[in-house]
Formats: C-alpha cells, structure tokens, sequence
C-alpha cells in the first residue's frame, strides 16, 4: 500500500489571497552611497641652509684570536692575542663654518570657495514597510574646504674637530661538548695613544626671513 499523497495545487481563492512586494531593481539597490568634495590649497616653502666644517684623525687597530673545538674528545684549544699600539694624534686647524640665509616668502591670501555637497536620503520623512529596500543604506557627505600657508626656513652651522683612537683586542678560546679537553685564551693589549687639538672650532649662523602669508 503506498503512502504517497498527490499533491494538491492551490486554488484561485488561495492565489489571491496572497501579498508579494517587488523588489527594488539592483541598479537602485547599492549599500553605501558617498559623496566626497575636498578643496584644499596649500602653500609650502621650507628654505634650508646648512654649512658643516671638521677637523679629524681617527684610528682602530684591531687584534683578534678564535679557536674553539666542539665536540670534539681530547682536544686542545688555544688562542692568543698581543697587541702593542703607539699612537700620535695631532690636529692643528681651525674649522669654521658660517651660514648666511636671507629668505622672502610670499605666500599670498588665496582662498578657495567651495560648494554645499548635495545632501541624499530620506530625512525628514518615515519609510513605510515596503520601501525597506529603496535607496541607500548609508549616506556619507564629506565637505572640506581647506587653505594653509607652511613656511620653516631652516639654518644651520655646526664645526668640529675630533680625534679618536679605538684600539681592541681579544682573544676567545672554547671547548663545546668535549671531553679532557684544555681551553686558553690570552689576550695582552699595551696601548700609548697621544691626542692633541691646536685650533679653534666656529659655527655662526646668520638668518633673516621676511615671511608674508
């Protein structure tokens, strides 16, 4: 005996006394509607003046010694470093640096004018059911008006003298993972380092700006 039933269409009755509500065309339909109107005017001059002067000796010996026995059974390891350093450093110099800078910047007053973004949506007015759909879903109206004058005149000296000396030395010496194993390192630095500075180290800096903005 089959328990099948036939299905049973809906009558005339039934069809009419359904409700439908189209829906909005898909053109119409967009999620986010954004209207961005950006007037900016800007008027930038950064000026920049910049004198170095240097007197300089420099040295860096270096002396260094590794050795190293890793994993290694009855293994001898030895490094040694002697380092003898004489240095003389002598600067008789003047170092000067001088900055003029005379800058005349005219920026102006323009101004931009710009016009009321149109407002959308539906402020002011209560949608109904059956129009959930239509329009947008979020309205964004950005209006920006924006006019800046930067002017940064820059001016700068700087002299130096200097004497460096940087003499180094080392020795390392390791056992990793080994047995009966000796490890030296020695590392013997003597080092005379004479320094002498006979000069005179100027920096003048001279700056006048006449800015109009």
């Amino acid at each position: 005996m089959s328990m099948e039933q036939e299905p049973n269409p809906l009558t005339a009755e039934e069809l009419a006394s359904q409700g439908a509500t189209a829906l909005p065309d898909k053109e119409v339909a967009s999620i986010l509607d954004l209207n961005a109107d950006l007037d900016l005017g800007i008027d930038a001059a950064a000026p920049i003046d910049l004198a170095v002067a240097a007197n300089a000796n420099a040295a860096a010996p270096i002396d260094a010694a590794a050795s190293a026995n890793i994993l290694s059974a009855g293994s001898e390891a030895q490094a040694l470093a002697d380092q003898g350093v004489i240095i003389d450093q002598g600067i008789t110099a003047d170092a000067t640096a001088e900055s003029n800078q005379s800058s005349t910047i005219d920026q102006g007053t323009d101004t931009t004018e710009t016009e009321a973004a149109p407002t959308s949506g539906t402020e002011g007015t209560v949608p109904d059911a059956t129009s959930a759909l239509d329009g947008d879903l979020l309205n964004v109206n950005v209006d920006l008006a924006a006019d800046a004058d930067i002017s940064a005149p820059i001016n700068g000296a700087v002299a130096a003298n200097a004497n460096v000396a940087a003499p180094i030395d080392a020795a390392v010496a390791a056992n990793v993972g080994s047995i009966d194993s000796d490890a030296f390192a020695v590392a013997q630095q003597d080092a005379i380092i004479n320094q002498q500075i006979d000069g005179e180290a100027t920096a003048t800096a001279d700056q006048e700006s006449d800015i109009d903005q």
